[in-house]
């Protein structure tokens, strides 16, 4: 015994030493493909942009063929070379597959269409190599003496099968596989699925062979004929070719002799030294087709960060004019409205709060009618108030209806359309935004009264001061500021009454803080668009990511 396990290790050995660097790929590649894998998946293409929607679909088959096959080989190199059997509806596959085993081990399907379960054959000595993986864990395994050592057989369902479950396994098992068995019909060799898998394989560096099933005798000869040219001319003239012929209506396995020669392909294909040279020459393939992918990914990601930066350029060249328009809006004095002037026929004719006597420069009035006046004013705060909040909502509702044409509308910048402002959405922002601003607009109208009480008043000021706040209360004489800065001419008037030039400073200073309210409102509406850009200067390059996994893949292999 001792010196047959010697042989067995020293065949092992050999074995690995053929494959070149075949322990090397398992270890080291393995670590830089899982980073690459990593990095793929944080790519985000969110731009609508030429380019964008195939490079997020070669982005999810890149992810596909990592998890599936390139990752799980290249860490369990020693397990059995997955041959799957694959094709469409009613090429025979699960007949073939049966007939090659001598036993009815995969379900036929006779009903269609149905939900059928993969079932993956291995040699019962290569059970203790036969890694736990994508394909294990979607297929019944089952141990078969008729599976040649070093291989495993793998019965897929129909790539083009009604049930959509079924579908989305076979195109996940294609990806898992070592080599691809593709099996059509004389009937059905010349539609387009065969050779789009076909494609697909040598695209992602896949070994492929093909079996072309019930073939009739008389056509025999031109059938074989007319597919060999067409796999030369989709540069597939390597492809192993095996022609089984038509044997009419039956039921059960085929005869031994018609199946014989996929059997022997089969069976030279087993053992360590072959069975290991499939997987890495398909490993070397995978690994090959990969720069193709990433760079093509890493190009997407590189168009993605221009657009979004002339996005981004557009968008800010939008700003200095919108602010402008927000502020000039205040300076003008068009916040009060007609709202405001009705409030002040109102107030003059139920409180007279604009006539208040005067002597020399101070107001003259009781307490008690002073806090008449000032709740009274409460109504014009409230109305002030609201315009103030109107006139900033407008503004940001301005810049965004101008941000729309700009990204969205005739000439916009390329992926305009993915980041222009929803209407809804922003109106909705600004109902909850605007009434916040305002609010401590307000409030800083009863700071700047507090101040001129609390001694900031000139000195020569401040029985002035202290008169207007007898006569219409600290609140009552804020709201005064506020009308006057907001634009009412009727509280401007009776300010400069009651306080003279002392008012101005602080009419100007609300007014200009309104002004830079207005203009916070027009750049959180650009904020908005710019935020769903992302940021200007990633922290991380992901293509510069993606380009150095490749520079580090080509480096080992």
């Amino acid at each position: 015994m001792t010196p047959s396990l010697e042989t067995r290790a020293s065949r092992r050995a050999a074995s690995r030493k053929a494959a070149g660097s075949g322990e090397e790929i398992g270890v080291t590649v393995h670590d830089v493909a899982r980073d690459l894998r990593r990095d793929v998946a944080a790519v985000e293409l969110p731009l609508p942009i030429d380019g964008a929607e195939e490079a997020s679909a070669s982005r999810d088959r890149l992810l596909a063929q990592l998890d599936e096959h390139l990752l799980p080989r290249l860490k369990e190199l020693s397990s059995p070379a997955v041959v799957v059997v694959a094709g469409s509806t009613g090429a025979g596959k699960s007949t073939l597959y049966n007939s090659l085993l001598g036993e009815n081990v995969s379900e036929a399907g006779v009903l269609r269409p149905t939900t059928r379960e993969p079932v993956l054959a291995h040699h019962p000595l290569d059970a203790d190599v036969m890694a736990a993986g994508p394909v294990t864990e979607l297929s019944r395994v089952v141990q078969h003496e008729g599976v040649p050592r070093g291989t495993a057989l793998l019965d897929a369902p129909d790539l083009d099968s009604f049930v959509q479950q079924n579908r989305s396994t076979a195109h996940q098992l294609l990806e898992a596989a070592d080599l691809w068995l593709f099996v059509t019909t004389a009937a059905r060799y010349g539609d387009a699925l065969p050779w789009q898998a076909l494609a697909r394989a040598t695209e992602r560096g896949a070994s492929v062979a093909m079996v072309l099933n019930r073939v009739p005798k008389e056509t025999l000869t031109t059938v074989r004929g007319d597919l060999l040219q067409r796999l030369r001319e989709h540069g597939m003239t390597d492809v192993p070719l095996f022609v089984v012929p038509d044997v009419g209506p039956h039921e059960g396995l085929l005869d031994p002799a018609v199946v014989q020669p996929v059997r022997r392909w089969l069976t030279m294909l087993a053992g360590p030294d072959r069975s290991r040279a499939v997987v890495v020459r398909t490993l070397k393939g995978a690994l090959g087709a990969l720069p193709g992918w990433v760079t093509s990914l890493a190009d997407a990601l590189d168009a993605q960060q221009e657009a979004a930066d002339a996005l981004r350029r557009r968008v800010e060249e939008e700003v200095p004019a919108a602010e402008r328009l927000a502020r000039e809006a205040v300076a003008a004095g068009v916040v009060a409205g007609a709202s405001v002037e009705a409030r002040w026929r109102e107030l003059s004719g139920t409180v007279g709060v604009d006539r208040v006597k005067v002597r020399g420069d101070r107001a003259r009035s009781t307490r008690r009618a002073g806090r008449a006046r000032e709740a009274a004013l409460e109504g014009l705060r409230s109305d002030v108030v609201d315009a103030a909040a109107r006139t900033l909502a407008a503004s940001g509702a301005r810049v965004e209806e101008r941000l729309r044409a700009v990204l969205a509308g005739p000439g916009a910048p390329a992926g305009g359309e993915a980041v222009a402002p929803d209407g809804a959405v922003r109106a909705a922002a600004r109902e909850a935004d605007v009434p916040g601003r305002v609010d401590a607009w307000a409030e800083r109208a009863d700071a700047l009264v507090d101040a001129l009480t609390g001694g900031e008043a000139p000195e020569q000021d401040e029985a002035r001061v202290e008169a207007a706040v007898k006569a219409f209360g600290s609140r009552g004489l804020a709201t005064l500021l506020l009308a006057s800065a907001a634009g009412s001419d009727d509280a401007a008037r009776l300010l400069a009454r009651v306080l003279g030039e002392v008012a101005d400073a602080a009419v100007s200073t609300l007014r200009d803080d309104l002004g830079d309210r207005a203009a916070a409102v027009v750049d959180a509406e650009v904020e908005a668009v710019l935020d769903d850009l992302g940021p200007s200067e990633p922290a991380d390059d992901a293509a510069a990511g993606l380009r150095v996994r490749l520079a580090e893949l080509r480096r080992l292999t």
